[in-house]
C-alpha cells in the first residue's frame, strides 16, 4: 500500500531503509512522524511496530500492531507480528489464536509469494509445537482416566490424529440416530449369544459350501442395467465373494436348503425386512491379500452383523476411526453408513456370516413406516435421483 502523499511516502521509505540498516531508533522516529501525520497509514503503524519490536519494546509493538489491525483486521503481516509479540510476551495461547487466524485468512498455497509462504510455514510450525506440547501434557495428566474408548477417540480428533466420522448413507438417511460405529452394548441384542453358540455348526456348513467349485460369486458384480460406478480391482473379482442364504429380501431356496443349521440359527434374529431389498444373509469370503476399500452403505436404518467363522491372523476391519480384528465365534454389529474397510493380510481365506438387522432405536411403528416408504418408492418405478440406481 503506497501513500498518495509524497511526504508520507518518503517517510515510509526512509523508515524501511533505517530498519534494514538496523537503526531502529531512527526508524521508530520516522514512523512516529508518519502516523502522526496520517493515523490511517497501515504501513506507518506496521513500520512502527517492527521498529518497536527491534528495540525489544513488546508493549509498544502490540500497541502499534493493534492500530494496524483496527484498520485492516485481515492484514497477514499484522496478524503474524501480533502473534510473534504475544509469543514473546509469554502468552502462548493468545499467540496461537493469531497464528491460526493468519493461516485461515491466507490465500491458497499456489497464490502465496515465497516470503509469505515461509511466514505461514513458520506459523504452522509454531502451532504444531504448541499442540504437541499440550497433547503430551494432557495425556500424561489424564493417564488411566482416558481409558474410555470414546474419550480416547475424542482426544485423537482434538489433536488432529483423527477426523470425526459420521453416518453418510448413499441413498436413505433416517435422522436422529446416534453416531455409533461398533455397538458394544449387547443388551439390545439378546439373540447374539444363541447365534454365537451355533458358530461350530455354521462354520461346518460354510466349509461344505467352500468345497464346491463355483458356489461363491464375486460380491461386487457388473450390472448391464446400471452405470458402472465401482472402480478398482474388486469389480467381478472373486477375492471378495459371497454365498447368499437370503438376497434382496428373500431366502435363496437352493442355498438355504444346503445350510439348515445356519438358517435355524438366524431364525430369531430381527432381520431388516424391506420388500425386494433387504435382508441379505451370506457367507462372505475374503481371499489372501484382499483389501476392501473405504465405502459407505446405502441406508442407516440397519446394522450389519458379522459372525466370524474362519479368521487367520492379519485380518482387520475398520469402521470410522476404530480398527478391530475378527475373533472366531465372537459376533459384532456395526453401522455400515459410517465409512468402513477391511483387509486380509494373511495367506489364508477369511470367512464370516454377514447379516442385516434393524437398528434397535427404531420403534416397531417406524420400521413399518420405513418399509412402507421403500415399497412406495418401488411402486413408483424406483423413484428419481439416488433411487434410479438403488
Amino acid at each position: 500500500m503506497v501513500s498518495a502523499n509524497p511526504d508520507a511516502q518518503r517517510l515510509a521509505e526512509a523508515g524501511v531503509a533505517a530498519l534494514n540498516a538496523g537503526q531502529w531508533h531512527e526508524a521508530k522516529a520516522l514512523f512516529n512522524r508518519l502516523v502522526a501525520a496520517d493515523a490511517s497509514s497501515i504501513p506507518g503503524w506496521l513500520g512502527l511496530a517492527y521498529a518497536c519490536q527491534a528495540g525489544g519494546d513488546c508493549a509498544a509493538t502490540l500497541a502499534a500492531v493493534d492500530r494496524a489491525l483496527a484498520l485492516e483486521p485481515a492484514n497477514l503481516r499484522a496478524l503474524m507480528l501480533k502473534a510473534d509479540s504475544l509469543e514473546a510476551a509469554g502468552d502462548a495461547r493468545a499467540a496461537a489464536a493469531f497464528y491460526l487466524h493468519a493461516l485461515r485468512k491466507a490465500p491458497p498455497p499456489e497464490q502465496r509469494p515465497p516470503a509469505l509462504q515461509r511466514e505461514l510455514a513458520r506459523a504452522q510450525a509454531m502451532l504444531d509445537r504448541r499442540a504437541g506440547a499440550i497433547e503430551s501434557e494432557v495425556r500424561e495428566r489424564l493417564g488411566p482416566a482416558a481409558s474410555s474408548r470414546r474419550v480416547a477417540e475424542s482426544m485423537d480428533i482434538l489433536f488432529g490424529k483423527a477426523s470425526p466420522c459420521f453416518q453418510q448413507p448413499r441413498y436413505y438417511f433416517f435422522p436422529g440416530l446416534p453416531q455409533i460405529a461398533f455397538f458394544d452394548d449387547r443388551a439390545p441384542f439378546p439373540w447374539l449369544a444363541a447365534l454365537e453358540a451355533a458358530t461350530g455348526d455354521i462354520r461346518a456348513e460354510a466349509l461344505a459350501v467352500m468345497r464346491q467349485d463355483g458356489a461363491f460369486a464375486p460380491y461386487v458384480r457388473r450390472r448391464v442395467d446400471r452405470p458402472q460406478k465401482v472402480q478398482g480391482s474388486l469389480l467381478d473379482n472373486p477375492d471378495w465373494s459371497a454365498f447368499y442364504l437370503w438376497k434382496d429380501g428373500q431366502p435363496v431356496a437352493e442355498n438355504a436348503a444346503r445350510c439348515p443349521k445356519t438358517m435355524a440359527a438366524i431364525e430369531h434374529i430381527p432381520l431388516s425386512h424391506l420388500r425386494g431389498r433387504t435382508p441379505s444373509v451370506l457367507f462372505s469370503l475374503l481371499r489372501p491379500g484382499a483389501h476392501i476399500p473405504p465405502h459407505h452403505g446405502m441406508i442407516n436404518t440397519r446394522l450389519i452383523g458379522h459372525l466370524p467363522l474362519i479368521v487367520p491372523p492379519g485380518c482387520e476391519f475398520r469402521v470410522g476411526n476404530e480398527r478391530r480384528e475378527w475373533v472366531e465365534g465372537r459376533a459384532w454389529l456395526f453401522d455400515d453408513s459410517i465409512e468402513h474397510e477391511a483387509w486380509n493380510r494373511s495367506g489364508q481365506t477369511r470367512v464370516i456370516l454377514l447379516f442385516e438387522v434393524w437398528r434397535p432405536e427404531l420403534s416397531e411403528n417406524e420400521r413399518a413406516e420405513v418399509a412402507a416408504l421403500f415399497e412406495a418408492i418401488d411402486a413408483c418405478g424406483g423413484g428419481g435421483g439416488a433411487w434410479a440406481d438403488a
